[in-house]
């Protein structure tokens, strides 16, 4: 149920996928145009959006306030502030041809807790997609929109907007580096920027405020640490805002003709072109933007929706057909027992649906308020089948149920399950079911469902399905289980821990551990195919559950162990004894045990829900503890076609390959064995010992003594995939692109670094390498075979992710203060090379005195940004260094675990 606290004459706008909030999001997902979705989920699926241009201007934007946000009406109206702001940024930023049409505000009316960490004020989007592809969410906190102070710092709100929009929606990078804020060029010292055309001179600032010329590091030959740029902010100079977008001259983004393609920072690494090129040749809205004229006047501000969300709603809508007869009604009434007893959160309100020949409601909206009042609605699941397959008759039925609270069915959830085709035809009520406004999740339990299936889902907001029926494979249970709703207050959502099944008629035995951020509703559910089997469960502690501890169900052929109270934590043992041969299968579920320790989540997702074999896909799993990241995790991807081809993937966090950052807990693989038909997508995360650094409470940061968790599993499903393949076969891919080439010069030897590809794309093994170098970055990246080559005939490649380092010699003299540049290609066996790798850079610097380049002649203090006062030195100058190194933390996480530190304050400016 939603509510609207503002209305514009603009028709409002709803999510299409999943998303996660802390504090106040911007989402990049799919919403149809005239409904407001307003469940804010953490899954996040596709990088594909609904966001879209509406002539000129941008519409279906949604921004979602989390549950942990106290309520503060000044919020919506900075928030709107913002938007319009940056619209006009916008306009100006892309030659006067876009802007910001449409917005949706979305208010989660739910317990506030404020006991969950707080996280500081620094915006950042969260992508991990290739160079041009689109981001998962921006992250804005209440301190920033509401501090204005914080705008002397990081520059106009709206024009902070505008440099995350692109990150979201055009999937370019930054341009700054605040781990290597200088490098070397031509003999002298450069600030890492885009473009060369923004004026820095370098300075430190002393313990007592005054500025002194940089020292110079005899290793590196490079300033210090304390060493920072100062910039003129009246300059004038109208690039970049991936660079400096608090520069008041700073109003576009950096163009191929002045693009700086020697810094080191991500766009290069990422894209190696300019900002601008990628916005108008790789992103989402290339096409659009070419053919689109400028605007002939400045556009109008945006308009806006405000929504709040009071409870959730859903209806259950299931298949009751004759194909449903037999193992499936069970296996429907299993998963949705399931869903109803330890899924559903409390004081959600709940309906049921039957159809088959007819449609009927078996229960009509009951609010979720306690045990009983699940069991009561249990008990009305159908657990007969039989008759025809009439989908309009359920929808329709389903539809009117969700309509008794207030009239309409706005925002109201459906999961529509069915295994067959339509017996009515189908494509005549789906478009009235489109427009209702409520989101529908369908699950396509054979391989004969309707194709509208997955229309609905896409177009209204919804999860699109396809669990297998097979008694081992445990699917449906894992399809009902992913539908969750998160608010961004993870304490109170279950927690899959596990989901294994087998077919056997001896013992079924496992372990599945119960860390330290889990514990409470802890439950075990054990699905038998024909006999009741012996079943064994044992505590950390060496206590023994039987069947005397567990209740059984013996029409529905389930054995569930609830555990009192909190689970132990450490590893619980199963052990379950089938006497003949019959399938059993394990779901484990639990909960938060400790209000202020979110517990650690993963959520998993395919790049594409669609793709056609010419490219190839990427399987995602994030996993995390409230936004920070978990690494060194074992993450298996399973991708079950619907002919029952398997395949089983490791996912990995390496930083080549598929996955675009490491040690950002995003674990990625490409996926190149496609098959047609639909596919599923199971993740399943296990670790032996994990070390989880834990946030302090909302004050300037410390670092706090690490949690240690312990072992830990968990398993997501994904959304259904499909796949048809142009030809009979996927294509042959080639090597994937090094994206992580480094290299240096000690004396007259040069060594490279980087992970080895695979001979398809990250897996299995390439046959060669080329290796070429040049004096000219611009050369060896826009003419690879014109470089000087380097003998690799001792080169033999490595298995796909290993570390690769060669060291040779070049049949020149390196002169000291000279750089030069290296790129590697690979091959494989059927000669199909991969893309040139990202250009390393590597200058032979030996210690003397301090280099040319250093010093600042004619430099007037009085127009630097720290020039009204020494004092203010470090809140005004550092803009660049602060968000860099801030996003370089937030990508950062070493041996024991990645950190987003919270409310740093200034304490963040000497990082």
């Amino acid at each position: 149920m939603v509510s609207s606290l503002f209305e514009t004459p603009k028709h409002a706008t709803h999510f299409r996928k999943k998303g996660s909030g802390v504090a106040v999001h911007l989402y990049n997902r799919a919403m149809d145009s005239r409904m407001v979705f307003v469940l804010l989920w953490m899954l996040l699926l596709s990088t594909s959006t609904g966001i879209k241009l509406d002539g000129n201007g941008y519409v279906d934007v949604v921004i979602a306030i989390s549950s942990n946000v106290p309520q503060d009406n000044r919020l919506i109206d900075k928030i709107k502030e913002m938007v319009t702001e940056g619209s006009l940024y916008l306009y100006h930023a892309l030659d006067e041809k876009v802007y910001f049409k449409e917005a949706t505000i979305l208010r989660i009316m739910l317990l506030i807790d404020n006991a969950n960490p707080s996280y500081g004020f620094e915006p950042y989007t969260n992508q991990y997609g290739e160079c041009g592809a689109e981001g998962e969410y921006i992250h804005f906190t209440p301190e920033y929109l509401l501090n204005d102070t914080l705008t002397e710092l990081y520059g106009s709100r709206g024009k902070i907007f505008v440099h995350e929009w692109a990150h979201l929606r055009w999937g370019v990078f930054d341009e700054c580096n605040g781990e290597k804020p200088f490098y070397h060029s031509n003999g002298g010292i450069e600030a890492t920027r885009c473009s060369k055309n923004i004026k820095v001179e370098f300075y430190e600032v002393t313990a007592g405020g005054s500025l002194q010329q940089c020292s110079i590091d005899p290793q590196t030959s490079l300033p210090t640490k304390g060493c920072m740029f100062f910039l003129d902010r009246n300059q004038i100079t109208n690039s970049s805002i991936m660079f400096l977008p608090s520069l008041n001259a700073v109003t576009t983004f950096c163009h191929e003709n002045e693009h700086n393609y020697e810094a080191p920072n991500m766009q290069n690494k990422k894209c190696e072109k300019a900002t601008w090129t990628v916005i108008f040749e790789d992103s989402v809205d290339k096409d659009a933007l070419r053919s689109l004229k400028p605007l002939q006047s400045p556009p109008p501000p945006p308009s806006f929706k405000v929504v709040q969300r009071k409870q959730r709603v859903v209806c259950l809508i299931l298949d009751v057909s004759g194909s449903m007869a037999g193992s499936r009604i069970l296996q429907q009434q299993q998963a949705a027992t399931h869903f109803l007893r330890n899924i559903i959160e409390n004081q959600a309100r709940v309906g049921i649906v039957q159809f088959s020949t007819e449609a009927s409601t078996l229960s009509r909206l009951t609010t979720i308020s306690s045990d009983t009042t699940r069991e009561n609605l249990i008990k009305l699941l159908p657990k007969v089948a039989g008759g025809w397959t009439n989908m309009c008759l359920g929808l329709s039925q389903g539809l009117q149920i969700l309509q008794e609270d207030n009239g309409d069915a706005l925002g109201d959830e459906i999961i529509f399950l069915t295994d067959g085709q339509a017996t009515d035809n189908i494509a005549v009520c789906v478009p009235s079911a489109i427009q209702s406004g409520a989101i529908i999740h369908t699950l396509a339990f054979s391989n004969s469902a309707a194709r509208e299936l997955t229309e609905m889902a896409n177009k209204t907001g919804g999860q699109f399905l396809s669990p297998n029926d097979k008694t081992t494979s445990n699917q449906l249970m894992d399809a009902f289980a992913s539908l969750t709703l998160s608010t961004g207050d993870y304490i109170k959502e279950p927690v899959q821990l596990e989901s294994v099944g087998a077919r056997t008629s001896d013992w079924f035995n496992g372990t599945v551990s119960v860390d330290q951020t889990v514990g409470n509703k802890t439950s075990f559910v054990i699905i038998y195919e024909t006999s009741f089997p012996s079943v064994y469960i044992q505590s950390p502690s060496g206590s023994v559950y039987t069947q005397t501890n567990m209740s059984h169900d013996v029409s529905q052929k389930t054995v569930t162990l609830k555990i009192p109270g909190t689970a132990e934590h450490g590893d619980w043992k199963y052990s379950i004894q089938a006497k003949i041969l019959q399938a059993l299968t394990l779901t484990v579920t639990s909960q938060a045990t400790q209000a202020d320790v979110p517990p650690i989540i993963v959520k998993t997702h395919m790049n594409q829900q669609f793709s056609d074999g010419t490219k190839p896909m990427i399987v995602f799993a994030e996993v995390s503890q409230s936004y920070r990241p978990v690494i060194n995790a074992e993450v298996w991807a399973t991708l079950e076609s619907e002919t029952g081809s398997i395949h089983i993937l490791q996912l990995l966090d390496n930083g080549a390959g598929a996955d675009a950052f490491q040690n950002d807990g995003i674990y990625s693989r490409y996926f190149t064995k496609m098959v047609n038909g639909r596919s599923s997508l199971k993740v399943r995360v296990v670790t032996l010992i994990l070390i989880v650094v834990q946030l302090s409470p909302p004050k300037p940061p410390i670092f706090e003594e690490p949690l240690d968790v312990g072992n830990f599993t968990r398993t997501d499903t994904g959304e259904s995939f499909m796949v048809k393949l142009s030809g009979q076969a996927p294509s042959n891919f080639p090597p994937n692109r090094i994206t992580d080439l480094s290299a240096e010069i000690q004396e007259d030897t040069v060594l490279l670094n980087w992970t080895a590809p695979g001979e398809d794309l990250d897996q299995g093994t390439a046959k060669s390498y080329e290796i070429r170098w040049s004096f000219d970055l611009k050369m060896l990246r826009f003419n690879f075979s014109n470089g000087h080559e380097v003998n690799t005939t001792a080169v033999s490649p490595q298995k796909a992710g290993s570390v690769e380092q060669h060291s040779f010699n070049l049949n020149i003299t390196i002169q000291n203060g000279t750089t030069l540049f290296f790129a590697v290609q690979s091959e494989d066996k059927q000669k199909a090379k991969s893309e040139t790798s990202n250009i390393a850079q590597a200058s032979k610097i030996l210690p003397g005195p301090k280099p040319q380049g250093i010093s600042n002649p004619g430099m007037n203090l009085t127009v630097l940004v720290i020039s009204l006062c020494v004092v203010t030195v470090v809140l005004c100058f550092i803009v660049v260094v602060v968000v860099c190194a801030v996003k370089r933390r937030k990508r950062s996480a070493k041996s024991d675990m990645a950190l987003i530190i919270t409310n740093e304050g200034q304490n963040n400016l000497y990082a």
